[in-house]
């Protein structure tokens, strides 16, 4: 059984995740600012037979998610995967200038997974081992219009994870998985009209979140010594 923290678990492929790993006997970690989703969550497992914590939970705040990581090492002992999921994604043409929204999703998309890094790598390095896991997109891989900023921070989401694996020790396994388009709450964000019209018909057909859970559970799966380092998985009509 392994100890694993999931930021975004209120939802979407966070809660898929959260699911998937506990049935698989690991313990989870459920973070998200929604905590009454989490507590629901965590009773659906429990209910199941697994276990799961809950924390309330903003990424963009460093020491709430200093404080995440510190308290699961404290209540466990141990802290053996770190699922970087939480992300905003309110799409707009640049020349919107929703300039708050473009700062939104800087500060969870970017920052939020630099805190995470921040806060569990001196617990791996501590103990010579541990797997962080970056939710990032296939927005990480292409820029499409009304997309730029959203693409910009998987990008970044993506380099910043490979950077993570080329400096990490050895026995510190790194992954990033890019979905495309999967069924999430992600698209309820958008506020200007033509983004969310063209993401109507763009999320014409998803993945079940439980597609992405399941790449997810295939790394940290993985015996010591194997890193899946690039997962990307999309609908078969996605191009």
């Amino acid at each position: 059984m392994k100890t694993v923290l999931i930021t975004g678990a209120s939802s979407g492929i966070g809660r898929a995740t959260a699911l998937r790993l506990a049935r698989e006997g690991h313990h989870v970690v459920l973070g998200a600012r929604r905590e009454d989703r989490l507590t629901a969550l965590a009773k659906e497992i429990h209910d199941t037979g697994g276990t799961a914590d809950v924390h309330r939970l903003d990424v963009t705040d460093r020491a709430d998610v200093a404080a995440f990581a510190d308290r699961a090492v404290e209540a466990h002992g141990r802290l053996d995967a770190f699922v970087a999921n939480a992300g905003v994604m309110p799409l707009s043409r640049l020349d919107s200038l929703h300039v708050g929204e473009w700062d939104r999703m800087i500060d969870v998309n970017v920052r939020g997974l630099l805190h995470g890094i921040a806060a569990v790598l001196p617990h791996f390095r501590r103990a010579g081992s541990g797997h962080f896991v970056t939710i990032a997109s296939t927005g990480a891989h292409e820029v499409v219009p009304t997309a730029a900023v959203y693409c910009a921070t998987k990008y970044a989401a993506r380099a910043i994870t490979e950077g993570l694996r080329l400096e990490a020790d050895p026995g510190i396994r790194v992954t990033t998985i890019s979905p495309g388009v999967t069924e999430s709450e992600l698209a309820d964000t958008i506020t200007e009209p033509g983004a969310r019209e063209a993401m109507r018909t763009y999320r014409a057909v998803t993945l079940p979140a439980d597609a992405i859970a399941g790449a997810v559970a295939y790394a940290i799966g993985q015996p010591d010594g194997v890193d899946v380092n690039e997962v990307i998985v999309r609908p078969t009509t996605q191009r």
